[in-house]
């Protein structure tokens, strides 16, 4: 799959949906998706749900993680899940306990589309992509646009 920078932005787009339904029921705005990187095909997507939950762990990345793997562990063959053909485009830095759990997984490439300097695991507070080898990419220059539009003024969980 030819990955552009028109592409970037069309995923980056999906992940900013996402953020914006967080932010309309209170949650904190960040949203992603994950994209198969052969096909190019968005195949799940999530949003922040932790205020609704009560659940501190039921980040963007989880929670759509958890959509797909039903499709993952039916189509494996080992019994090892992994993302290893996966792209994830996601609108903040994964924080500390989301960029373990990706390289875990084996996650192919992250995008982003700004930093978290309070909770950052990919490079603003701890760099886990390196010691777990997965792609960085952060896509400040693409999405400025996107988060400034969606920038929080009366979300006080922003």
């Amino acid at each position: 799959m030819n990955l552009n920078q028109d592409k970037i932005l069309e995923y980056m787009k999906l992940a900013f949906e996402q953020a914006e339904e967080a932010y309309n029921v209170g949650e904190v705005p960040v949203g992603c998706v994950f994209v198969d990187k052969t096909t190019g095909e968005v195949v799940s997507g999530g949003r922040n749900e932790t205020n609704e939950t009560l659940n501190g762990t039921r980040h963007a990345e989880l929670v759509a993680y958890d959509k797909m793997f039903p499709a993952l562990k039916e189509a494996t063959e080992s019994g090892l899940i992994t993302l290893e053909n996966y792209m994830l485009f996601v609108t903040v830095e994964p924080c500390i306990m989301c960029a373990s759990a990706l390289g875990y997984l084996k996650i192919d490439s992250v995008y982003y589309g700004c930093q978290n300097e309070r909770f950052g695991g990919c490079g603003s507070v701890e760099s886990l992509h390196e010691s777990l080898t997965y792609n960085l990419i952060m896509s400040w220059e693409i999405c400025q646009p996107l988060l400034c539009e969606l920038r929080p003024t009366t979300n006080i969980s922003a």
